[in-house]
């Protein structure tokens, strides 16, 4: 027997979650019911976001990247080389 869920999400979340769902071609309901059967077998919920770095992070790295190519910053270091030069 099917009975009809009703939740509260942010408009673009939704259409973020339902455009992925088209991408990997699967219905965005089927998505929720499966969730929805694991949550209700495992009694846990597993959040599992892939880490994206802010502009300000990628920024930096690069920035790093090019000194470290033209020898003004020092590295790789060892962890105790590291430890050391933190003392």
């Amino acid at each position: 027997m099917k009975t009809i869920l009703n939740i509260k999400t942010d408009k673009d979340v939704k259409l973020g979650a339902k455009r992925a769902a088209e991408e990997l071609g699967v219905p965005l309901g089927t998505i929720i019911n499966a969730f929805l059967r694991q949550l209700a077998r495992d009694k846990e919920v597993t959040f599992s976001v892939p880490y994206k770095p802010t502009a300000y992070l990628t920024r930096v790295l690069s920035e790093t990247e090019r000194e470290w190519k033209k020898g003004i910053a020092a590295g790789p270091f060892t962890l105790d080389e590291l430890r050391k030069g933190l003392k």
